[in-house]
């Protein structure tokens, strides 16, 4: 008979793998799990709707509330919930916008939000190149505004041959030509007839710089004059 071989080995020897995993002494399989999540990530609650960001992200102010409470100052009151979220009770639908400027440096914002409530919420954290640059935005929008679409003015001209050089090129004060209609012959001086023609100018009606209005010119006048004939 053959003598059945021994489980265990001699001394002096190595082990032999076992179903193909090598034995290892002293060390546990518990050691290979993946690491957690460096200290670095932070997690906030702000009314209700959790963020997660990093500390490199909302310390990019030092002046900031976000800073201070990354700081964990002790002069700053602030709570965690269940999770260690921090708890800040402000609007989330607008903390979206703060968030994302302290990653990139720039106002990105949806169509349905508004600037005043962007504003607000950059003043409570005190971001005050965001507070600058939301000032800009609301102040370029109010210009707009006020300026309003342009309009024009149209004015029809009644004019014979003879005058309609001179008449075209002495408009100014932003009156342009815009079409001529011939109406045929009416007058007749001598042995000729006096062409006669309706000449269409335009002129855009919302002339103010800086919200003083510029009253038209004397020329501008004589066109209008001309104008009223018709």
């Amino acid at each position: 008979m053959i003598p059945a071989r021994s489980s265990l080995c001699s001394p002096g020897m190595s082990a032999r793998p076992v179903f193909g995993f090598p034995l290892k002494s002293n060390q546990s399989f518990l050691s290979e799990q993946p690491e957690k999540p460096g200290p670095r990530w932070v997690r906030l609650n702000v009314g209700g709707t959790y963020f997660v960001t990093t500390k490199q992200t909302l310390c990019r102010d030092p002046k900031s509330f976000l800073y201070r409470l990354c700081q964990e100052d002790p002069d700053l009151d602030s709570d965690k919930d269940e999770t260690g979220a921090y708890l800040i009770d402000r609007d989330p639908t607008y903390f979206g916008p703060i968030l994302n400027y302290l990653r990139h440096g720039k106002l990105i914002m949806n169509k349905d939000l508004a600037e005043e409530g962007v504003l607000e919420e950059a003043e409570f954290y005190n971001i005050a190149p965001l507070v600058r640059m939301v000032k800009e935005r609301i102040r370029d929008n109010e210009n707009r505004t006020s300026q309003g679409p342009v309009k024009h003015v149209y004015r029809v001209l009644q004019c014979q041959e003879e005058e309609l050089t001179q008449m075209v090129s002495t408009m100014s004060d932003g009156w342009k030509f815009e079409q001529l209609i011939s109406i045929g012959s009416s007058y007749n001086y001598g042995n000729e007839d006096q062409a006669e023609f309706l000449c269409v100018v335009s002129r855009e009606l919302n002339n103010s710089t800086n919200g003083l209005v510029i009253e038209p010119s004397e020329k501008a006048k004589i066109l209008q004059e001309r104008g009223s004939r018709m």
